[in-house]
C-alpha cells in the first residue's frame, strides 16, 4: 500500500514506567499511575521554593480544593551528560524535556535497530514540547547568570525550537528538523507530518514524538466548579461519573518511522503499520476555545477512513482522546459515531479506550503515549483495559452505538479482518 508506514522503534517514559515495556505491562495489569502526593513529597516542594512564591504556595496546598493527585516522571533530574557530548554546566542549562527527549531518541533508533551515525540515508525529526517551566523557575531567577555571558546558551537550552534540531545535531540526522507546536495534539500532528515527508521522499526514516516535564514535578493542583480538572484525581473517560482530567507532570515518547515497503524489504521489526492519517481545524465552530468542536472531528475521521481506504466496520478498535470531561466525551464520541453510519447493530464490536484513566494527560505527549499504546497492543495482540467505567455517560448514547468500552485485558480478536 503507497501510503502505508511502518512503526519499527519506539522508546518512552510515562509516569510509572521506565521504558515501554513497563508501560504496557501497566496497561494490561490495570495501574492507575495517577497517585495521591504525600505529606513529605508536599513539604519538600514547598520547601524547594522560593521565598516569594511559598506563602503563595502554602495558601494553595491549604485550600480545600486543592488536589493532591499527580502523575510524576521519575529521575527528571537524572542525564547522562557526557554520552551526548555535554559538560555539567552545559547540562544544567538545558531544559529536562531537551535531556529526556534526547535520550528517548536515541533509545527509539536503538529499538529499530539503527546507529544513526553509520545510517546512509536521510532522517527527519518531528516533535514538540510544552513551556519550559524548568527554564522560568531555575534558570530565568538566577540572575547573575542571566546577566552572564551564559545567558544564551540559557536560551537555546530552554526555548521550545530546539527541541528537534537538538537531537538531529546530537545523533547527526540529516533529514528535515521540524519542531510542532501545536498544543495538545502537538506529538500526533508531529507524526502525521513526520509520515507526510516520508511518502514525499524528502526523508528515508523519521523521529516522531514529544516531551514534557513539569517542575517541580510532585505537585498537586486546585479544582475549580466547571473547569476542565477533576475534582478526585481520576480521569473517568467516558463514564457518567466523568468530571475532569488530570494533567501529567511529565512524560516522554518517541517512534520511528519508515516506509512499509522499505521496512519489510530491509527486515526491519514492524510493531504496527500506520495506513492513514490526517488533520484539520474547527476554526470557530466549537463551544469555546479549549472545547472540541463536532463537526471538525468527523471530517477528520472521514479523511483519515478515506485516506487509509478503511471501512467503518473492519476496525475493532479506537483509542480515544477521552479526556474524561463531560463536554468533551460526548463531542468525541459522537464524531466517532457519526463516521460509523447510522445503522442498528446487533451487538457493539468495536471497542474503545483512553490511557488518560491510566496515567493522565500528558498535554503534547497525550497523543504519542496513546499510538505507542496502540501500537504494543497491535504487537501483543492484546486489547488493554481502560479504566474507572462502570455507566455510560448518558449522553453519548452508548447503547445505540458500535462501540463498548473495554474494562478488561482481553485478546485481540479480529475474525476475518486484520487487526486495526
Amino acid at each position: 500500500m503507497e501510503s502505508a508506514i511502518a512503526i519499527i522503534g519506539m522508546a518512552g517514559r510515562f509516569p510509572g514506567a521506565k521504558d515501554h515495556y513497563e508501560f504496557w505491562r501497566n496497561l494490561c495489569q490495570k495501574v492507575e499511575s495517577i497517585r495521591k502526593l504525600t505529606d513529605e513529597e508536599i513539604e519538600t516542594y514547598l520547601a524547594d521554593l522560593d521565598g516569594l512564591s511559598q506563602p503563595y504556595a502554602r495558601k494553595q496546598v491549604g485550600a480545600s480544593t486543592y488536589v493532591r493527585a499527580a502523575a510524576t516522571l521519575e529521575d527528571v533530574d537524572r542525564f547522562d551528560a557526557p554520552f551526548f557530548g555535554y559538560n555539567a554546566s552545559e547540562a544544567e542549562l538545558l531544559d529536562p524535556q531537551h535531556r529526556l527527549f534526547l535520550e528517548c531518541a536515541w533509545a527509539a533508533f536503538e529499538d529499530a535497530g539503527y546507529v544513526t551515525e553509520k545510517y546512509p540515508g536521510m532522517v527527519g525529526v518531528y516533535a514538540g514540547c510544552a513551556l519550559s517551566r524548568y527554564f522560568f523557575i531555575n534558570v530565568f531567577s538566577n540572575r547573575s547568570l542571566m546577566y552572564s555571558e551564559r545567558d544564551f546558551l540559557a536560551g537555546i537550552g530552554n526555548e521550545q525550537d530546539y527541541l528537534a534540531t537538538r537531537v538531529s545535531y546530537k545523533l547527526n540526522l540529516r533529514g528535515p528538523s521540524v519542531t510542532v507546536q501545536t498544543a495538545c495534539s502537538t506529538s500526533l500532528v508531529a507524526t502525521h507530518l513526520a509520515c507526510q515527508a516520508l511518502l514525499n521522499g524528502e526523508c528515508d526514516m523519521a523521529l516522531a514524538g514529544g516531551s514534557v516535564v513539569l517542575v517541580p514535578t510532585t505537585q498537586g493542583y486546585l479544582f475549580e466548579q466547571g473547569s476542565m480538572m477533576s475534582p478526585d484525581g481520576h480521569v473517568r473517560s467516558f463514564d457518567a461519573l466523568a468530571k475532569g482530567t488530570v494533567f501529567s507532570n511529565g512524560g516522554v515518547g518517541a517512534i520511528v518511522l519508515k516506509r512499509l515497503d522499505e521496512a519489510i524489504k530491509q527486515g526491519d521489526h514492524i510493531y504496527a503499520v500506520v495506513r492513514g492519517s490526517a488533520i484539520n481545524n474547527d476554526g470557530a465552530a466549537k463551544a469555546g476555545y479549549t472545547a472540541p468542536g463536532l463537526a471538525g472531528q468527523q471530517a477528520v475521521i472521514a479523511e483519515t477512513l478515506s485516506v487509509a481506504g478503511v471501512q467503518p466496520e473492519e476496525i475493532s478498535y479506537i483509542e480515544a482522546h477521552g479526556t474524561g470531561t463531560p463536554l468533551g466525551d460526548p463531542i468525541e464520541f459522537t464524531a466517532l459515531a457519526h463516521s460509523f453510519g447510522k445503522k442498528s447493530y446487533s451487538k457493539p464490536w468495536c471497542a474503545i479506550g483512553s490511557v488518560k484513566t491510566n496515567i493522565g494527560h500528558l498535554g503534547p505527549v497525550a497523543g504519542i503515549a496513546s499510538l505507542m499504546k496502540v501500537a504494543l497492543a497491535l504487537q501483543y495482540k492484546q486489547i488493554p483495559p481502560s479504566l474507572h467505567f462502570k455507566e455510560a455517560n448518558p449522553r453519548m448514547g452508548l447503547e445505540e452505538s458500535p462501540f463498548y468500552v473495554n474494562t478488561e485485558l482481553q485478546p485481540w480478536e479480529c475474525g476475518k479482518n486484520s487487526r486495526r
